[in-house]
């Protein structure tokens, strides 16, 4: 973007588009101080009502899920991407150009003790695809496969992995596996993340995953050998941090 503080378009497509309204497919020239032309002006005050500094207090952004809305707040125009489901129509998505588009993630690959290894934007969605993709860019070569890849979509991306026939390949070195939290919310009835990606199991499956500990008592338990949240952890450090910096 030629202005990062508002623009939408990079120089050249500026030049070309700066004028004209921001609708989409509308070629009518802008009115003034405004962002789109007379026929979609309801358009653009809805726009500016929704994303005026009042509806976008920092209060709401850091305390409020997405969709969450309070009783006095005006529910916002636009089309989520869920989570756990395949990416939206780009048509669907976005019918004007009243302010930048926002990658849809930034996913980060971190070492078990938490330390940062590297991170990529999703533009669209979180897909299986999209993460097998990443991986093999971080991890081009079969030597260089970790022993576990522990991710919220673990067992999508074995679905994923198993359907393209590169589980051929991954499966000599590399499991796949859910991080506890996500684990315990996925489907009971899901065979291949139960028997597969179970980030603790104790049928001795995985005997790197799983410790023996002592609580104050000297009694032992079983707890996992890693933690399974570091990225989700430093994440949500990072949106804490970004917050502040706001």
């Amino acid at each position: 973007m030629a202005n990062a503080w508002g623009g939408v378009f990079c120089e050249f497509h500026n030049h070309e588009y700066g004028a004209r309204c921001c609708i989409k497919g509308c070629e009518n020239p802008k009115v003034h101080r405004t962002q789109a032309c007379q026929q979609h002006q309801q358009e653009w005050s809805r726009y500016s009502s929704q994303h005026s500094c009042h509806a976008l207090a920092e209060v709401r952004r850091i305390l409020q899920q997405p969709r969450e809305l309070m009783p006095w707040q005006t529910a916002l125009n636009r089309v989520a991407q869920p989570h756990d489901q395949p990416p939206v129509a780009e048509e669907e998505r976005k019918k004007h150009y009243f302010a930048p588009s926002c990658f849809y993630s930034v996913e980060t690959i971190c070492a078990p003790c938490g330390v940062e290894i590297t991170w990529a934007k999703f533009a669209k969605a979180e897909s299986p695809t999209n993460m097998l993709q990443f991986f093999e860019s971080v991890y081009p070569t079969e030597i260089s496969w970790p022993d576990y890849v522990c991710v919220d979509k673990g067992c999508q991306v074995l679905h994923t992995c198993i359907a393209n026939g590169s589980w051929d390949s991954w499966q000599t070195t590399t499991r796949f596996i859910v991080d506890s939290y996500h684990y315990i919310n996925h489907w009971a009835t899901d065979y291949t993340c139960r028997k597969w990606c179970n980030p603790a199991p104790l049928n001795g499956s995985a005997p790197n995953l799983v410790v023996v500990a002592y609580d104050k008592q000297d009694q032992p338990y079983y707890q996992c050998a890693f933690n399974t949240q570091a990225c989700e952890q430093l994440n949500a450090w990072l949106g804490r941090f970004e917050s502040i910096l706001k």
